[in-house]
C-alpha cells in the first residue's frame, strides 16, 4: 500500500476548507430544520410522533444510504469538487420545495429529495479535507469542518424557529434553503481541487464496486468504527430532532425559546467541544496513534451521564436571560453538548490512516451509510415510537424517558471504540498509509 506525500498548506487550502465547512453547515441546517418545525407540521397535517419520526428519520436515511456509496465512488473517480457542488445545489432546491408542500406525502417526497442531494455532500467533503492537510494538522482541519452540525443547529434551530414563529413554518424552509444554491456555484467556480501525489510507482489497481466494498469491510477496526459511529449517530439525531419538542412539552418554552436554547447555547457549546477535540487529538496522537480513538472513547463516556440527567431532571428555572427562561436541566445539556460530538473528529480522521486516497471517499461513504441508515433512520423513529408508547399510559414525561433511554445507547459506542482501538493501532503500525509525524512538511 503506497504512502501519500504530505500536501503543502497555502491560503488556497484554508479557503477550500472554509468553503467546504460553510457548505457542510448548510447541509446540517437543511437537515435539522425539520426538528424545530415538528409542532407546527404536526398541527397542520395532524400526524403522530411516529410519522414525524418517519419524516425526519427512516425516509431520509434509506435514500441517503442507497445513493451514498455510488456517489462516493463517483467522486473518487471524477473528483470531489464537482460532486459536492452539484449535490449542494440539489439539496438546497429540495429544501425550498418542502416549504410549498401541500400534503404530508409531498413533504415526505421533498425530504427524500434532500436526502439524495446530501448523499453527495458529506463523504466527498470529508475525503477532500483529509486530502488537503498533512497528518499532523488533519484532526484540527476536520474539527473545523465537523463543526457543521453544531453551527448548523445554531442557525437551523434559532433562525428557523424565529422565522417559523413570525412568518410560518413554510417560509423557514424557503428562506433557509436558498443560500445553498449560491454556495454550490461559488464552490464550483473558485475552489481548486488538488491531487495527492503518490510516492510509490505501483500502478493503482482497477477494482469493481463489490471488490472495493469487501476490501473496506475486511480492514481491521473499520467494522467496529462503523458500528460505533452508527450508534452514536442514532443517539445524536434523536437528541437533535426531539429535544426542541422536549423543551416545549416538559419545560413549557415556546418554539422561539426552544430554538434559541438548542441553537445558540447548545450549538456554540458543541462547536467549541468539537474544536477542542480536534486540537487534543492532534496533540496526543503524535505521541501514540491510539489516542486517535482514545479521545473519542473518553469524550463519549463523559457525555452519557450528563445527557441522562438533562432528560430526567425535574422542571425548574435556573436563571433568566432577559425574558428567556433557562431551565435548570439545560445546564446538564451544555455539558453533554460539549462532549457528545467527540466521537466524530477522531473516528472520521482515522479513516485517512486506514485507507489510501483512491478509496477514502468510498470508505467515508460506507461509514456514512451505517450512520445514516441506523443513526438518522432509526434514532428519531425509535424515540417517536417510545414517546407514543409512554404517552399512551398517561405519563406526560414520556418524551423525556424515551430520550434518556436513547442516550444509554452511547454506552455501546464506547464498547465498540474500546474494541476497535488495539486493532486500529496494529493496522496503522503494520500497514501505514499516513504518518503522525510532528515534523511533517507543510
Amino acid at each position: 500500500m503506497s504512502v501519500s506525500s504530505q500536501p503543502k498548506v497555502t491560503w488556497r487550502t484554508h479557503y477550500a476548507l472554509g468553503m467546504l465547512a460553510i457548505i457542510y453547515i448548510f447541509n446540517y441546517i437543511d437537515r435539522l430544520l425539520v426538528s424545530i418545525l415538528i409542532e407546527p407540521i404536526k398541527l397542520e397535517f395532524g400526524v403522530s410522533d411516529t410519522m414525524i419520526g418517519m419524516l425526519s428519520g427512516v425516509a431520509f436515511a434509506i435514500f441517503y444510504t442507497v445513493f451514498g456509496l455510488p456517489i462516493g465512488r463517483l467522486s473518487d473517480r471524477i473528483g470531489r469538487k464537482p460532486v459536492i457542488a452539484v449535490s449542494c445545489i440539489a439539496w438546497s432546491v429540495m429544501t425550498m420545495l418542502c416549504g410549498v408542500a401541500t400534503t404530508f406525502t409531498l413533504l415526505l417526497m421533498c425530504r427524500i429529495g434532500v436526502a439524495i442531494g446530501e448523499a453527495g455532500g458529506s463523504a466527498p467533503s470529508l475525503a477532500m479535507v483529509s486530502q488537503l492537510y498533512p497528518a499532523r494538522l488533519r484532526s484540527r482541519a476536520l474539527s473545523v469542518f465537523l463543526m457543521g452540525p453544531a453551527i448548523g443547529s445554531v442557525v437551523g434551530l434559532s433562525v428557523g424557529g424565529w422565522i417559523a414563529e413570525v412568518y410560518g413554518w413554510r417560509w423557514a424552509f424557503i428562506i433557509i434553503g436558498a443560500p445553498g444554491v449560491l454556495l454550490g456555484i461559488i464552490l464550483a467556480l473558485t475552489v481548486t481541487e488538488t491531487k495527492t501525489k503518490v510516492t510509490s510507482n505501483t500502478p493503482t489497481p482497477t477494482e469493481n464496486f463489490l471488490d472495493t466494498f469487501k476490501q473496506l469491510l475486511k480492514t481491521p477496526a473499520f467494522s467496529l468504527l462503523v458500528t460505533a459511529a452508527s450508534i452514536a449517530t442514532a443517539a445524536g439525531f434523536a437528541v437533535g430532532t426531539w429535544t426542541p419538542s422536549f423543551l416545549i412539552r416538559a419545560h413549557e418554552l415556546n418554539i422561539k425559546e426552544a430554538g434559541l436554547l438548542m441553537g445558540v447555547a447548545g450549538g456554540f457549546t458543541s462547536a467549541i467541544g468539537t474544536l477542542c477535540c480536534g486540537a487534543v487529538t492532534d496533540r496526543l496522537a503524535i505521541r501514540h496513534n491510539g489516542w486517535q480513538l482514545g479521545t473519542a472513547l473518553i469524550g463519549t463516556g463523559i457525555s452519557i451521564p450528563l445527557g441522562v440527567l438533562f432528560y430526567l431532571w425535574p422542571s425548574g428555572t435556573a436563571f433568566y436571560v432577559g425574558s428567556l427562561t433557562v431551565p435548570t436541566a439545560f445546564l446538564f445539556y451544555l455539558g453533554f453538548a460539549f462532549f457528545a460530538m467527540w466521537w466524530t473528529v477522531p473516528t472520521f480522521g482515522s479513516l485517512s490512516y486506514l485507507f489510501p486516497t483512491r478509496q477514502l471517499a468510498q470508505a467515508t461513504a460506507l461509514l456514512f451509510m451505517g450512520t445514516t441508515l441506523l443513526g438518522v433512520g432509526l434514532g428519531p423513529l425509535l424515540v417517536g415510537m417510545l414517546s407514543d408508547l409512554f404517552s399512551s399510559t398517561g405519563d406526560n414525561k414520556g418524551l423525556g424517558y424515551a430520550l434518556a433511554m436513547c442516550i444509554g445507547l452511547l454506552s455501546f459506542t464506547c464498547v465498540c471504540l474500546f474494541l476497535a482501538l488495539p486493532r486500529y493501532c496494529k493496522q496503522v503500525k503494520d500497514h501505514p498509509v499516513q504518518t503522525y509525524s510532528a515534523n511533517a512538511a507543510e
